[in-house]
């Protein structure tokens, strides 16, 4: 006997629905998987068979086809294991055909009929729902997730038991219902403040610029003077989240494995810090089935390379395309994925080998050469793109004594979330930009035109400082943050000075 069910699978961060055609036959007693499926794919098999045994169902003894359609698309992972076991179950026990034409499943089994969570539903219930599907049976602990889309009944299982009696009509339990808005249902802001840092007013105030305009920015400091500190303070100081950059989060956090489970939305701006070690697959993604690498999941966040120049040279060039377009394209044999990472670069680093140079306490012993070649690590052209770079000297004892407390998150917070509201109000209805940073040529023209005054400092630094083109543009857009922090309209020749004053790397040593 022939039955159908419909499932989903990923591809990338998109999804895509899986009808699974089960055949039941007379012949020697076997089970074949076809369309495609990967190794995980091909072991569902005993997988599912142990556990339809062990939930107290008899499998068919005979010959079972199992196609996987569309057949020209490798299936990959054990979210199919439930999906084709109901596909069994139908072939056998004649399930209603209208239920199982509306409803989709997903998760992987465990041999005891247990369901476990799978990657990928919320993108997989996107999907569905576009499709016409009316329920969506996933396991438990991503049922959250998936309810976040609306317009479609989830249903949670825990065993494989009583997805067959929901599938046989033997149980109609409530579609699973998200209670409070998940979005605002989680604390925003972390636990460590900007009041902790003694000193580094200077540093304080870059940062509050950077976050204000969503710019790039590297810190330069020997080791001590809390270049490491400020940056884990940055993510109680960041805009929350929208909707829907909570929604584009979260399919990115759900395809790569990492949302927690039980969890409905990313509801914080990720932060990510990977170790300098790691390899350009793992910074852009990739494999033969490409996932999403550490700048997709910063997306809409924070990625902090602490040790910049201890980066692999090749690791620290792949992020030009990423820093510019706001997406990484990667291409295999089985075609092309492309991931979005539109995320703020924070970048730590020290002023030279051995970490000393600009400290009046301690000498460094680095010679000029040595301190190029170390600073060579970073190329010019990555450097453009980092707007601001700004240096952190060493901590006085006096500063370290103090009993004054530093500036609180909440107060910088404060003044980021009006800044940010100018740049929502100046960019409504144009599509792509979103803060100061993201501006193009054509916003650039528009809302950065400079006074005569301004303009004559501006070029007297770039004929200095011998700035390139691309320079030119960040300190603009700097500068226009800048004077949104200071509530002004027009960009004033002080703006501009403190936004050619963060280009600390572009002065000679």
């Amino acid at each position: 006997m022939l039955a159908k069910v419909f499932s989903g699978a990923i591809y990338g961060v998109d999804a895509y629905p899986v009808e699974i055609q089960v055949h039941s036959g007379r012949g020697d007693p076997s089970m074949v998987i076809v369309g495609l499926p990967d190794a995980a794919v091909r072991e569902s098999k005993d997988r599912v068979i142990t556990a339809l045994v062990n939930s107290g169902f008899k499998p068919h003894i005979g010959r079972t086809t199992v196609n996987l359609a569309p057949a020209d698309i490798r299936k990959e992972g054990p979210s199919l294991d439930l999906p084709i076991a109901a596909g069994l179950l139908a072939a056998k026990e004649n399930f209603d055909p209208s239920v199982l034409q509306q409803l989709a499943l997903v998760g992987e089994l465990a041999l005891s009929g247990e369901v476990r969570r799978v990657k990928g539903v919320l993108p997989m219930a996107m999907r569905l729902k576009a499709e016409g599907f009316k329920g969506f049976l996933v396991p438990a602990e991503n049922a959250p997730e998936a309810a976040v889309v609306e317009g479609l009944d989830i249903y949670p299982v825990r065993t494989l038991r009583e997805a067959a009696d929901h599938l046989a009509g033997q149980s109609r339990p409530e579609p699973f219902r998200l209670g409070a808005d998940p979005l605002h249902s989680g604390s925003l802001q972390p636990g460590e403040d900007f009041e902790d840092i003694k000193g580094q007013e200077h540093a304080k105030r870059a940062i509050e610029v950077a976050v204000s305009g969503g710019h790039n920015i590297l810190v330069i400091g020997p080791p001590g003077t809390g270049k490491t500190m400020l940056a884990r303070r940055l993510p109680g100081i960041l805009p929350p989240l929208t909707l829907e950059e909570a929604l584009e989060v979260t399919r990115i956090h759900s395809v790569a494995g990492v949302l927690p489970a039980g969890e409905a939305l990313v509801t914080r701006r990720p932060f990510r810090a990977p170790h300098h070690t790691i390899s350009d697959a793992g910074l852009l993604g990739g494999g033969v089935h490409p996932l999403p690498g550490e700048v997709s999941l910063a997306h809409h966040g924070v990625l902090f390379l602490d040790e910049l120049p201890e980066f692999h040279r090749n690791v620290l060039e792949v992020l030009r395309q990423p820093l510019e377009d706001g997406r990484v394209t990667i291409t295999r044999a089985s075609g092309t994925v492309t991931f979005l990472c539109r995320f703020m670069l924070v970048a730590a680093m020290n002023p030279c080998p051995c970490g000393l140079y600009g400290d009046a306490r301690q000498e460094c012993r680095c010679s000029p050469v040595q301190i190029r070649r170390y600073r060579s690590r970073i190329s010019g052209p990555l450097l453009d793109r980092i707007d601001i770079h700004i240096e952190m000297p060493a901590v006085s004892y006096a500063q370290l004594t103090s009993a004054a407390k530093g500036e609180k998150s909440a107060d910088i917070r404060a003044r980021v979330l009006r800044a940010r509201a100018v740049q929502r109000e100046r960019f409504r209805g144009i599509s792509g930009v979103a803060c100061n940073a993201q501006m193009r040529p054509k916003e650039m023209q528009a809302f950065c035109r400079l006074g005569r005054e301004a303009h004559e400092l501006l070029r007297k630094a770039m004929t200095v400082m011998n700035l390139s083109a691309r320079a030119y543009d960040r300190i603009l857009k700097v500068a226009r943050t800048i004077a949104d922090l200071d509530g002004k309209d027009e960009i004033l020749p002080h703006h501009v000075a403190e936004a050619i004053q963060y280009r600390a790397l572009d002065r000679q040593v």
